[in-house]
Protein backbone atom coordinates (compact mmCIF):
# COMPACT_ATOMS: atom_id res chain seq x y z
CA UNK A 1 0.00 0.00 0.00
CA UNK A 2 1.21 3.31 -1.00
CA UNK A 3 1.92 5.75 1.91
CA UNK A 4 0.80 8.75 2.24
CA UNK A 5 3.88 10.95 0.63
CA UNK A 6 3.47 8.92 -1.88
CA UNK A 7 0.57 9.98 -2.62
CA UNK A 8 -0.66 12.45 -4.93
CA UNK A 9 -3.68 14.29 -4.69
CA UNK A 10 -5.65 17.22 -6.73
CA UNK A 11 -7.48 19.52 -5.23
CA UNK A 12 -9.99 21.79 -7.04
CA UNK A 13 -11.43 25.21 -5.30
CA UNK A 14 -8.59 25.82 -2.87
CA UNK A 15 -8.82 29.34 -2.64
CA UNK A 16 -11.13 29.23 0.45
CA UNK A 17 -13.01 26.97 2.65
CA UNK A 18 -13.62 23.28 2.51
CA UNK A 19 -11.24 23.24 -0.55
CA UNK A 20 -8.33 25.20 1.58
CA UNK A 21 -9.04 23.70 4.80
CA UNK A 22 -8.83 19.88 2.78
CA UNK A 23 -5.33 21.11 1.32
CA UNK A 24 -3.67 22.11 4.47
CA UNK A 25 -5.06 19.33 6.41
CA UNK A 26 -3.64 16.82 3.99
CA UNK A 27 0.03 18.27 3.46
CA UNK A 28 -0.43 18.24 6.93
CA UNK A 29 -1.10 14.59 7.19
CA UNK A 30 1.42 13.92 4.52
CA UNK A 31 -0.01 13.51 0.76
CA UNK A 32 1.64 15.12 -2.13
CA UNK A 33 -0.98 17.78 -2.09
CA UNK A 34 -1.67 19.95 -5.73
CA UNK A 35 -3.89 22.33 -4.31
CA UNK A 36 -5.86 24.44 -7.62
CA UNK A 37 -7.30 27.88 -7.28
CA UNK A 38 -8.87 30.10 -10.28
CA UNK A 39 -6.68 33.49 -10.35
CA UNK A 40 -3.44 33.11 -9.50
CA UNK A 41 -3.78 36.01 -6.75
CA UNK A 42 -4.62 32.88 -4.51
CA UNK A 43 -1.57 30.73 -5.32
CA UNK A 44 0.62 32.69 -3.08
CA UNK A 45 -0.98 32.44 0.12
CA UNK A 46 -0.97 28.33 -0.08
CA UNK A 47 2.47 28.32 -0.96
CA UNK A 48 3.42 30.28 1.83
CA UNK A 49 2.26 27.38 3.49
CA UNK A 50 4.21 24.96 1.89
CA UNK A 51 1.29 23.59 -0.50
CA UNK A 52 1.90 23.07 -4.24
CA UNK A 53 -0.77 25.09 -6.13
CA UNK A 54 -1.52 25.19 -9.86
CA UNK A 55 -4.20 27.61 -11.42
CA UNK A 56 -6.85 25.74 -12.73
CA UNK A 57 -10.14 27.62 -14.01
CA UNK A 58 -12.59 24.61 -14.45
CA UNK A 59 -14.37 27.06 -16.89
CA UNK A 60 -11.71 26.74 -19.36
CA UNK A 61 -10.39 23.50 -20.80
CA UNK A 62 -6.97 24.13 -21.66
CA UNK A 63 -6.22 25.52 -18.15
CA UNK A 64 -7.74 21.81 -17.08
CA UNK A 65 -5.14 20.57 -19.56
CA UNK A 66 -2.10 22.38 -18.94
CA UNK A 67 -2.46 22.39 -14.50
CA UNK A 68 -2.84 18.11 -15.30
CA UNK A 69 0.27 18.30 -17.48
CA UNK A 70 2.11 20.00 -14.23
CA UNK A 71 0.77 17.79 -11.98
CA UNK A 72 2.06 14.38 -14.08
CA UNK A 73 5.15 16.04 -14.92
CA UNK A 74 6.02 16.60 -10.88
CA UNK A 75 4.64 13.32 -9.65
CA UNK A 76 6.19 11.05 -12.02
CA UNK A 77 2.92 10.57 -13.74
CA UNK A 78 0.48 9.28 -10.89
CA UNK A 79 -2.12 10.64 -9.99
CA UNK A 80 -3.64 8.71 -6.31
CA UNK A 81 -6.84 10.80 -6.06
CA UNK A 82 -9.04 13.62 -7.06
CA UNK A 83 -11.50 15.80 -4.52
CA UNK A 84 -13.80 17.58 -6.88
CA UNK A 85 -14.32 20.87 -4.60
CA UNK A 86 -14.70 24.30 -6.69
CA UNK A 87 -18.24 25.37 -7.55
CA UNK A 88 -20.15 28.16 -6.72
CA UNK A 89 -23.95 28.82 -6.02
CA UNK A 90 -26.20 30.89 -7.90
CA UNK A 91 -29.18 31.84 -6.53
CA UNK A 92 -32.91 33.26 -8.18
CA UNK A 93 -36.06 31.72 -8.99
CA UNK A 94 -36.58 29.88 -11.97
CA UNK A 95 -38.01 31.97 -13.79
CA UNK A 96 -35.15 34.50 -13.32
CA UNK A 97 -32.51 32.46 -14.39
CA UNK A 98 -31.31 33.70 -18.06
CA UNK A 99 -30.17 30.64 -20.61
CA UNK A 100 -26.64 32.07 -19.87
CA UNK A 101 -26.50 32.52 -15.92
CA UNK A 102 -27.54 29.01 -15.74
CA UNK A 103 -25.27 27.69 -18.36
CA UNK A 104 -22.17 29.62 -16.45
CA UNK A 105 -23.51 27.70 -13.32
CA UNK A 106 -23.26 24.23 -15.16
CA UNK A 107 -19.70 25.45 -16.72
CA UNK A 108 -17.98 25.55 -13.41
CA UNK A 109 -20.14 22.71 -11.21
CA UNK A 110 -20.32 20.08 -13.77
CA UNK A 111 -18.95 20.60 -17.31
CA UNK A 112 -15.45 21.75 -15.98
CA UNK A 113 -15.98 19.31 -13.09
CA UNK A 114 -16.72 16.49 -15.73
CA UNK A 115 -14.00 16.97 -18.07
CA UNK A 116 -11.56 17.21 -15.30
CA UNK A 117 -12.71 13.98 -13.92
CA UNK A 118 -12.36 12.00 -17.34
CA UNK A 119 -8.89 13.17 -17.74
CA UNK A 120 -8.10 12.08 -14.19
CA UNK A 121 -9.73 8.61 -15.07
CA UNK A 122 -7.79 8.06 -18.24
CA UNK A 123 -4.50 8.40 -15.70
CA UNK A 124 -6.13 6.03 -13.02
CA UNK A 125 -7.30 3.60 -15.56
CA UNK A 126 -3.75 3.12 -16.94
CA UNK A 127 -2.20 2.64 -13.38
CA UNK A 128 -4.67 0.64 -12.12
CA UNK A 129 -5.89 2.51 -8.80
CA UNK A 130 -7.61 5.59 -7.91
CA UNK A 131 -9.48 7.55 -5.59
CA UNK A 132 -12.51 10.25 -7.02
CA UNK A 133 -14.59 12.18 -4.36
CA UNK A 134 -16.66 14.34 -5.77
CA UNK A 135 -17.27 17.35 -3.20
CA UNK A 136 -21.72 17.90 -3.66
CA UNK A 137 -24.45 18.81 -1.72
CA UNK A 138 -27.47 18.23 0.22
CA UNK A 139 -29.15 19.76 -2.62
CA UNK A 140 -28.05 17.20 -4.65
CA UNK A 141 -30.51 14.75 -3.75
CA UNK A 142 -33.62 17.68 -2.19
CA UNK A 143 -34.27 20.89 -3.87
CA UNK A 144 -34.43 24.45 -2.05
CA UNK A 145 -36.77 26.67 -3.91
CA UNK A 146 -34.71 29.82 -4.96
CA UNK A 147 -31.89 27.69 -5.99
CA UNK A 148 -32.28 25.98 -8.78
CA UNK A 149 -29.29 26.70 -10.88
CA UNK A 150 -27.56 25.11 -7.99
CA UNK A 151 -29.79 22.19 -7.09
CA UNK A 152 -29.52 21.20 -11.07
CA UNK A 153 -25.92 21.57 -11.50
CA UNK A 154 -25.41 19.01 -7.95
CA UNK A 155 -28.32 16.67 -9.10
CA UNK A 156 -26.26 16.41 -12.56
CA UNK A 157 -23.32 16.02 -11.07
CA UNK A 158 -24.82 13.31 -9.18
CA UNK A 159 -26.12 11.54 -11.68
CA UNK A 160 -23.15 11.58 -13.30
CA UNK A 161 -21.28 10.43 -10.80
CA UNK A 162 -23.41 7.23 -9.77
CA UNK A 163 -23.38 6.03 -13.48
CA UNK A 164 -19.27 6.77 -13.52
CA UNK A 165 -19.33 4.38 -10.27
CA UNK A 166 -20.87 1.53 -11.94
CA UNK A 167 -18.91 1.89 -15.00
CA UNK A 168 -15.63 1.75 -13.11
CA UNK A 169 -16.33 -1.32 -11.00
CA UNK A 170 -13.34 -3.65 -11.44
CA UNK A 171 -11.11 -1.06 -12.28
CA UNK A 172 -9.12 -0.36 -9.10
CA UNK A 173 -10.74 3.44 -8.93
CA UNK A 174 -13.43 4.02 -6.24
CA UNK A 175 -15.94 6.79 -6.82
CA UNK A 176 -17.76 8.98 -3.95
CA UNK A 177 -20.04 11.45 -3.22
CA UNK A 178 -19.99 14.10 -0.15
CA UNK A 179 -23.23 15.60 0.61
CA UNK A 180 -22.93 18.34 3.06
CA UNK A 181 -25.25 20.72 4.52
CA UNK A 182 -24.40 24.23 5.85
CA UNK A 183 -20.29 24.61 5.91
CA UNK A 184 -19.02 27.36 7.57
CA UNK A 185 -17.29 29.25 4.32
CA UNK A 186 -17.25 31.67 1.49
CA UNK A 187 -19.91 30.19 0.06
CA UNK A 188 -22.69 32.66 1.00
CA UNK A 189 -20.42 35.64 0.25
CA UNK A 190 -19.44 33.88 -3.18
CA UNK A 191 -23.39 33.55 -3.90
CA UNK A 192 -24.44 36.95 -3.10
CA UNK A 193 -22.31 38.11 -5.76
CA UNK A 194 -23.58 35.90 -8.08
CA UNK A 195 -26.70 37.28 -6.92
CA UNK A 196 -25.65 40.46 -7.70
CA UNK A 197 -24.28 39.93 -10.57
CA UNK A 198 -26.66 37.72 -12.46
CA UNK A 199 -30.00 38.65 -11.44
CA UNK A 200 -32.38 41.35 -12.43
CA UNK A 201 -34.57 41.83 -9.69
CA UNK A 202 -36.24 45.39 -10.56
CA UNK A 203 -39.24 43.64 -12.73
CA UNK A 204 -39.35 40.26 -10.88
CA UNK A 205 -42.63 39.00 -9.77
CA UNK A 206 -39.91 37.82 -6.58
CA UNK A 207 -38.49 41.72 -6.13
CA UNK A 208 -39.60 41.61 -2.18
CA UNK A 209 -37.99 38.37 -1.43
CA UNK A 210 -35.10 38.86 -2.99
CA UNK A 211 -35.03 41.79 -0.44
CA UNK A 212 -34.82 39.45 1.92
CA UNK A 213 -32.50 36.89 0.29
CA UNK A 214 -30.02 40.38 -0.35
CA UNK A 215 -30.58 40.96 3.62
CA UNK A 216 -29.33 37.53 4.31
CA UNK A 217 -26.52 36.93 1.69
CA UNK A 218 -25.25 39.82 2.89
CA UNK A 219 -24.82 38.86 6.61
CA UNK A 220 -21.44 37.22 6.53
CA UNK A 221 -21.54 36.23 10.02
CA UNK A 222 -25.41 34.53 10.19
CA UNK A 223 -24.32 31.00 10.49
CA UNK A 224 -27.54 28.82 11.26
CA UNK A 225 -27.86 26.30 14.27
CA UNK A 226 -26.67 23.28 11.98
CA UNK A 227 -23.60 24.89 10.61
CA UNK A 228 -20.68 23.13 10.91
CA UNK A 229 -16.36 23.95 10.65
CA UNK A 230 -14.80 22.50 7.22
CA UNK A 231 -13.03 19.78 8.90
CA UNK A 232 -16.63 18.12 9.25
CA UNK A 233 -16.12 17.20 5.76
CA UNK A 234 -12.33 16.75 5.69
CA UNK A 235 -13.67 13.89 8.42
CA UNK A 236 -15.31 12.23 5.60
CA UNK A 237 -13.27 13.24 2.63
CA UNK A 238 -10.11 10.98 4.78
CA UNK A 239 -12.26 8.07 5.17
CA UNK A 240 -13.19 8.34 1.43
CA UNK A 241 -9.30 8.54 0.34
CA UNK A 242 -7.98 6.09 3.18
CA UNK A 243 -10.88 2.86 3.97
CA UNK A 244 -10.06 -0.15 1.92
CA UNK A 245 -13.31 0.10 0.87
CA UNK A 246 -14.74 3.75 0.39
CA UNK A 247 -18.33 4.98 0.79
CA UNK A 248 -20.55 5.72 -2.08
CA UNK A 249 -21.84 8.28 -0.22
CA UNK A 250 -21.30 10.60 2.96
CA UNK A 251 -23.45 12.54 4.69
CA UNK A 252 -22.38 15.65 6.26
CA UNK A 253 -24.09 17.97 9.06
CA UNK A 254 -27.64 16.86 10.87
CA UNK A 255 -30.06 18.47 7.94
CA UNK A 256 -28.26 16.26 5.54
CA UNK A 257 -29.49 13.15 7.34
CA UNK A 258 -32.57 14.56 8.42
CA UNK A 259 -33.40 15.25 4.74
CA UNK A 260 -32.20 12.30 3.58
CA UNK A 261 -34.53 10.14 5.61
CA UNK A 262 -37.63 12.21 5.26
CA UNK A 263 -37.16 12.18 1.24
CA UNK A 264 -37.67 8.20 1.04
CA UNK A 265 -40.43 8.56 4.09
CA UNK A 266 -42.59 11.61 2.45
CA UNK A 267 -44.40 11.75 -0.54
CA UNK A 268 -42.88 14.42 -3.19
CA UNK A 269 -46.04 17.31 -1.52
CA UNK A 270 -45.39 16.96 2.30
CA UNK A 271 -41.29 17.29 1.11
CA UNK A 272 -42.29 20.66 -0.79
CA UNK A 273 -44.22 21.47 2.25
CA UNK A 274 -41.15 21.37 4.31
CA UNK A 275 -38.50 22.73 2.17
CA UNK A 276 -40.48 25.50 1.09
CA UNK A 277 -41.37 26.20 5.35
CA UNK A 278 -37.17 26.12 5.40
CA UNK A 279 -36.38 28.52 2.84
CA UNK A 280 -39.31 30.70 4.00
CA UNK A 281 -37.50 30.88 7.46
CA UNK A 282 -33.98 31.66 6.43
CA UNK A 283 -34.83 35.25 5.22
CA UNK A 284 -36.87 35.78 8.77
Amino acid sequence: MQKNQDRAILITGCSSGIGLAAARRLHQRGYRVFASVRQKKDITRLENDGIRCLQLDLDDSESIKQALKQLLEESGGTLYALFSNGAYGQPGAVEDLSRNTLRKQFETNLFGTHELTCRVVKIMRQQGYGRIVQNSSILGFSSLPFRGAYNASKHALEGLTDTLRMELKGSGIQVSLIEPGPIKSQFRKNSFAAFQKNIVTENSHFKSYYQAVARRLANQQSDGLFTQPEEAVIAKLLHALESKRAKPRYYVTTPTYLFGYLKRLLSTRMMDRIMLAVSKSENR
